[in-house]
């Protein structure tokens, strides 16, 4: 009887155990969950600036979990229209948020926050030795797909120039082109400033004619019908703030402050 008695009592010890288990990692489980998490999609241009927003908004937002999303503006905005789970949308142009616009899936009128131009890298020893736009009719170049803003903005630039461009490759987005660049499959390749800015000495920069006159606008919104508004609002504070914009100043963005 002693023994059995015992027996049950290791049992019942056991049961408690594991029950004080379960119910801690259930604590665990339950901060985890009543952390927000914040979904961004920016435009594969801003992800160095936004890189380091994200570290100075979750210091002041210890609840929120930031999640970072990048790639050309055309395909966010296509995500956004399909429904793909989002709070923030930021592109590089008005043209693509006008299409999230037009589907009412943004909260209120969008906000530019930014700037940006255009200008022609080269690898670093520039093989081809281009000088000038006009080198680059017989040179390998990589450019933005058309739909992409800046793809879009390489042919308005190019047709100010009256250069008939024959690119080698068209990529999605302007991280892709730069890559192509430094890697050495182009001889040269259509980029923001803030990406030749980014590459360092990994890339020659050479200036192109009239690029004053084809600036994209970067526009910021909290979308439709979130239930973090709040925090996604404090996310375009943060970008819309002097120190956000001191920060995207660093990394070369034109900035609207």
């Amino acid at each position: 009887m002693d023994t059995e008695s015992a027996v049950h009592r290791r049992r019942v010890v056991a049961v408690l155990a594991v029950t004080s288990l379960v119910l801690a990692v259930a604590g665990c489980g339950g901060d985890d969950e009543e952390q927000t998490e914040l979904t961004v999609l920016a435009a594969s241009s801003l992800t160095n600036a936004f890189d380091q927003l994200e570290g100075t908004y979750e210091d002041d937002h210890a609840d929120v979990d930031v999640r970072l999303s990048y790639d050309s503006s055309s395909i966010l905005a296509e995500q956004v229209i399909s429904g793909a789970p989002a709070d923030i949308l930021a592109t590089a142009d008005t043209i693509t948020m006008q299409d999230v616009i037009d589907a009412d899936l943004t909260d209120g009128e969008p906000t530019v926050f930014a700037q940006n131009t255009l200008v022609i890298v080269t690898p670093a020893d520039n093989p081809a030795n281009i000088d000038d736009v006009t080198d680059l009719t017989d040179a390998a170049v990589a450019v933005c797909v058309p739909e992409a803003p800046c793809g879009n903005a390489s042919q308005e630039l190019m047709g100010l120039n009256d250069i008939d461009l024959e690119p080698a490759t068209e990529e999605d987005n302007v991280s892709s082109v730069l890559t192509k660049v430094t890697s050495g499959e182009v001889d040269a390749g259509l980029v923001y400033v803030t990406d030749a800015q980014a590459a360092g000495d990994d890339v020659q920069t050479v200036e192109i004619p009239r690029s004053g006159e084809v600036i994209n606008d970067y526009p910021i919104a909290v979308l439709a019908d979130r239930e973090n508004f709040d925090a996604a609002q404090h996310w375009v504070d943060l970008v819309l703030s002097q120190g956000g914009q001191d920060v995207l100043a660093d990394y070369g963005f034109q900035t609207v402050s």
